[in-house]
């Protein structure tokens, strides 16, 4: 099998295949496609149907989806005429923050009835160690009535794509590549080599690959986890955090990490990949246990002290006007999946406060459909009582304080106008010259 995938997929004698096209694996396939022959493969017709008229519905590729020469297709049969497949489907969890392979099993089963023989799959999503081996091969196996390992072959890539990100791409990150032997970690090392120009990182093995894709990001939740403590200590010291902070990375060798709501289809999620893992394996977890749930129930500690300071001044939470501004899971990024801003939303509902959500970056439809929300246009936005600027899209950060001030009610003291700055992007002295009632986490 050496190098025979390689260069059929290079010489245009064979294609490649991405199943799954969201903010993953829609890049994947754009980038591939510059390359080589890509099918891009989703269940989702209303999103095959976007990308055939070169609309990105993710957000993640822009204008370059106009130009792709993918052939976009929701025909499994397509599959066949690919040598190398790229799984990239979803793995959230559920609600009670156990893993869920529904899609990826299902994926699975499909790639298997339309395995061409020969081939190799390639999974990036997210799982914990020997999930590809031991769950995924035996479904395609089953499906496809063939053998892995003798007349199909599998590895694992973790994606590492940063949405929102215009720097770090599919193409900029170093590639993490794994094979279930020598051969065909070789081979996949070869194609990934094609289209990832900051080069590739081979591992000893396909479990080693999957503890790396759920440790990197556990790491990160861990850290973000510590700065949300700090953050809660500066407070309740009355100490400005985001001078702490500022500080702090003035030593060289600070970590770069700030407090915030932790959510999103990686960080909020993969620690739980990573603690069911070393449940099943006997292992505690006492760092990433604590990190996890301080993040967990940040959105409540942020509901809980908006409604204090909107008591602090005699509102009345029924009646007032809250309007949260923005609800993706970051700033810049159409990416709702594991919001923490729709946990905060249905923590201010509980104190009977119905508050009114804005987000030009999100798609109306995907958030009432996920979320039961419906979103506002930010010009049709009513005079506020509080603001809550949740995520730091850019047009957020571009809105002077004259203009943030008018948003308010009219009959409004400028120290009865409150404003919940979760992401600091406002400078502190503009805050303090406005006389807003503000909080930065």
């Amino acid at each position: 099998m050496s190098q025979r995938i390689y260069q059929a997929l290079v010489s245009g004698n064979t294609k490649l295949a991405v199943v799954g096209l969201g903010y993953v694996g829609l890049p994947v396939a754009i980038e591939f496609s510059k390359y080589v022959q890509v099918i891009g493969f989703d269940t989702d017709t209303r999103h095959i149907n976007a990308y055939r008229n070169g609309v990105d519905l993710t957000s993640s590729v822009g204008e370059a989806i106009q130009s792709a020469t993918i052939e976009f297709t929701s025909d499994p049969a397509k599959l066949r005429e690919a040598q190398f497949v790229i799984v990239a489907v979803p793995t959230p969890t559920t609600e009670d923050r156990s893993p869920d392979f529904t899609a990826l099993m299902q994926a699975s089963q499909t790639v298997g009835e339309n395995l061409a023989p020969g081939a190799i799959v390639v999974f990036e999503s997210t799982v914990y160690p020997g999930i590809t081996e031991e769950l995924c091969a035996p479904i395609i196996e089953q499906a496809s009535g063939l053998k892995c390992g003798t007349q199909w072959k599998i590895g694992y890539s973790p994606e590492r794509i940063n949405p929102g990100d215009p720097v770090h791409t599919f193409s900029t990150i170093r590639k993490i590549v794994s094979g279930m032997d020598g051969e065909s970690a070789e081979e996949i090392q070869k194609v990934y080599d094609i289209a990832v120009k900051a080069g590739t990182h081979l591992v000893s093995s396909i479990r080693t690959a999957e503890a790396v894709k759920v440790m990197e990001n556990s790491q990160r939740d861990v850290n973000i986890a510590f700065m949300n403590e700090c953050s809660k200590i500066c407070d309740r010291g009355r100490i400005n955090a985001h001078e702490v902070f500022t500080a702090m990375k003035t030593k060289w060798n600070a970590l770069d990490f700030e407090p915030g709501l932790v959510g999103g289809h990686c960080i909020g999620e993969d620690s739980y990949y990573l603690l069911e893992y070393a449940k099943k394996i006997g292992c505690g977890t006492p760092i990433l246990s604590h990190g996890r749930h301080t993040n967990e129930v940040m959105a409540s500690y942020v509901a809980h002290r908006a409604v204090k300071e909107m008591l602090a001044v005699r509102k009345d939470l029924k009646r007032a006007k809250v309007l949260v501004w923005g609800i993706t899971f970051k700033e810049n990024c159409s990416d709702i999946r594991n919001s923490k801003v729709a946990d905060l939303i249905a923590q201010l509902r509980t104190y009977q406060i119905d508050p009114i959500v804005t987000d030009e970056w999100a798609d109306p439809e995907t958030v009432r459909e996920m979320y039961s929300i419906e979103l506002t246009p930010f010009e049709k936005l009513p005079p506020a009582d509080c603001i809550i600027v949740a995520v730091g899209h850019r047009e957020y950060q571009s809105i002077a304080m004259e203009q943030l001030l008018k948003m308010y009610k009219n009959d409004l003291q400028n120290d009865e106008k409150i404003l919940l700055d979760i992401k600091s992007i406002y400078p502190l002295e503009a805050l303090t010259a406005s006389g807003l009632r503000f909080w930065r986490l």
